[in-house]
């Protein structure tokens, strides 16, 4: 039975794919490499793993603006995620996701983080403003 979570959505579009999921904050500049798509900040709970074509479920990000180019950079390189949910988005990763066409919803009406396990089968559907775990 599919569990259906209420949201805002930040950047349109829907898409299906397996969770990536993590309780500390992301910064894309200088904590993921665009190349790749893995996770290089060492204090980081994703370390060494890799986002590419993954539903990315974070509390939120962090750190410089230039982060919303290392998002756009991973787009061109085919390395980002699928889709991002975001807890609370800040405008860093949303301008990230807007310039990249990366569907992106935040405020879910419960606790993704604790909700959703990694390897869990999501659908975000930015339009409709909804995530379903399959």
């Amino acid at each position: 039975m599919s569990t259906n979570i209420k949201c805002r959505k930040i950047s349109k579009g829907k898409t299906t794919g397996s969770a990536i999921v993590t309780k500390d904050s992301i910064s894309f500049l200088g904590g993921v490499d665009p190349k790749t798509g893995i996770v290089i900040d060492k204090k980081h709970e994703l370390y060494n793993q890799c986002i590419t074509d993954k539903i990315l479920i974070i509390p939120s990000g962090k750190g410089s603006t230039v982060g919303s180019y290392v998002i756009y950079q991973m787009a061109k390189n085919n390395t980002a995620p699928k889709a991002i949910i975001c807890q609370n988005a800040e405008p860093i990763i949303a301008i990230g996701a807007l310039i990249s066409k990366i569907p992106m919803v935040d405020n879910p009406d419960s606790d993704v983080v604790t909700t959703i396990n990694n390897n869990d089968n999501i659908t975000v559907d930015a339009d409709e403003a909804l995530i379903t775990i399959n």
